[in-house]
């Protein structure tokens, strides 16, 4: 509970600009992890170096973020929202779960350098998606994709 407590104290910043975080976030996964682009069908065309300042990019990063806060909101207490995510993530879009390691990563940095997050805050964060994680691990075997 104090993991999710620590990183909600920064979240109101991300919060604030949905859109442009949530660019950063993917634009900067796009870049660190190339790789996980064409995990993104509709970005397909978009160059690498437009990517930053697409809207498309920036909508779709703002739809994670807002998912994460209502995860990071629930404190646990997550099934309700991450079924159905991990579902979808599953069955329609085939992301295996190194993918939701390498956004961490990103998040992390992006939380650190955006909202303030110290050095205890991105070791709560990393709890925390740790935990949603071995969640969504879970789901994805209940319903057979070897993620």
């Amino acid at each position: 509970m104090a993991d999710y407590e620590r990183v909600l104290k920064c979240w109101g910043a991300i919060e604030a600009d949905y859109a442009g975080h949530g660019g950063e976030v993917l634009t900067r996964l796009f870049k660190e992890h190339p790789d996980t682009l064409k995990l993104f069908p509709k970005f397909k065309g978009i160059p690498q170096s437009e990517l930053a300042g697409d809207t498309l990019v920036a909508s779709h990063g703002a739809t994670v973020l807002k998912k994460l806060g209502e995860l990071l909101r629930a404190k646990g207490d997550h099934a309700a929202i991450l079924q159905p995510l991990a579902t979808t993530h599953a069955n329609k879009h085939k992301i295996a779960l190194n993918n939701f390691r390498l956004i961490t990563e990103v998040l992390v940095k992006v939380m650190a350098e955006k909202a303030g997050l110290d050095t205890a805050g991105q070791g709560a964060l990393k709890r925390v998606m740790d935990c949603i994680i071995r969640d969504i691990d879970r789901y994805y075997k209940e319903i057979g994709f070897a993620g």
